[in-house]
């Protein structure tokens, strides 16, 4: 057992030697926490109706919003949060007027809503022309977006939406106040620089952007057609495949597929505790929350791995046993990653051979 414990230790110290983003990791879990606890207490919870986990909900803004949060000083990183919390609101409002409007429409609603994730797809590529506080924000959009077409929200939900805002701000900001200058913003900057341009000269991001909705788009005909399981699952994988690069995408596709592969049958082998040690299985989500940290950007196999195991063992917690539905998470991560690929190959595509120009272009005008 000891040996086990020092080759735990010896590789957090090889893959984050200053304990920086080990502190980001904590600091992650912590903001998730407080979200979820504040949302369960009777005064906040009595403002949403009872069909809405206000907790849930804040917690993922929150968690979110301190992933996408890239800054060094403690009011820079407290402004983007805050600004990042607001994001993910937007879209969660967006997706419940949206959702509305479908409804009244006769359209498919709730059924088939993750048409309207397309929008936040598109953001996710398209905002990273605007820095590290703008990938940021298209993402929390998408998140946003997400969460509500999980939690199947309405109009009748945009106060619930609005308080759960609130939260996610207190509890996203006060760990990064307490945590100080002990963090170094090594994920979203390295994620949000893209230096190429695209086909006809389009900006390289506005090209992510139309990537990721063209194969946010192809999966919800695919749903459609044929009825997937978790169809939000294979949008979301397609959606942060999508790279500066075709290559890169391929790459970042690659390294997404090994981590699910890992990381989904880790956590069916902790389903057998589910029952049993909760807050066991509580503390192995956590720990994997810290790995994700850690391993964001550089080691993205390994940071997918670790989000799969999270997500299919809180899945598992909150009441979620079916097997098909847990394996759906490998095989519509592997499609989401399939269709990305193709999209970025062949709608668009950018190419190695125009970042090289890009960049000589810009070194040459200097």
């Amino acid at each position: 057992m000891h040996h086990a414990f020092k080759l735990v230790a010896d590789w957090f110290d090889r893959v984050d030697p200053g304990t920086h983003r080990r502190i980001k990791g904590l600091r992650l879990v912590t903001a998730y926490g407080i979200a979820v606890a504040l949302g369960t207490l009777h005064d906040f919870a009595s403002l949403a109706p009872a069909t809405v986990s206000l907790g849930g909900l804040a917690g993922s803004f929150a968690l979110w919003a301190s992933v996408s949060e890239a800054r060094t000083t403690r009011y820079e990183s407290s402004r983007d949060l805050v600004l990042l919390c607001l994001a993910a609101a937007t879209g969660a409002t967006l997706f419940a007027l949206l959702a509305s409007i479908a409804l009244s429409a006769g359209a498919a609603g709730y059924a088939g809503g993750e048409w309207i994730l397309i929008s936040g797809a598109f953001a996710v590529g398209a905002l990273k022309r605007y820095g590290v506080l703008g990938a940021g924000i298209g993402s929390q959009i998408y998140i946003g977006e997400l969460t509500a077409y999980t939690m199947k929200l309405s109009p009748v939900d945009v106060q619930a939406i609005a308080v759960a805002a609130l939260i996610a701000i207190v509890s996203a900001v006060v760990p990064r106040l307490l945590s100080g200058p002990a963090e170094k913003p090594t994920l979203m900057a390295a994620l949000a620089t893209v230096p190429a341009r695209g086909p006809r000269g389009y900006p390289a991001e506005f090209v992510m952007g139309v990537q990721a909705a063209s194969a946010a788009l192809a999966i919800v005909v695919l749903n459609g057609l044929f009825g997937l399981t978790e169809s939000a699952w294979a949008i979301t994988a397609c959606v942060y495949v999508v790279s500066g690069t075709a290559s890169g995408t391929l790459e970042r596709g690659r390294r997404r597929v090994i981590g699910t592969l890992i990381g989904v049958p880790l956590a069916l082998c902790f389903l057998p505790l589910v029952a049993h040690a909760p807050l066991l299985v509580w503390c192995a989500a956590s720990v994997a929350m810290v790995v994700y940290a850690m391993a964001l950007p550089e080691r993205y196999d390994v940071a997918c791995g670790a989000f799969a195991f999270t997500l299919l063992v809180t899945l598992a917690v909150g009441g979620e046993h079916s097997l098909p539905v847990l394996f759906a998470r490998l095989w519509e991560t592997v499609l989401g990653v399939g269709i990305g690929i193709v999209t970025a190959l062949f709608v668009m595509p950018l190419r190695e051979e125009a970042v090289r120009r890009a960049t000589d272009s810009a070194s040459a005008e200097k």
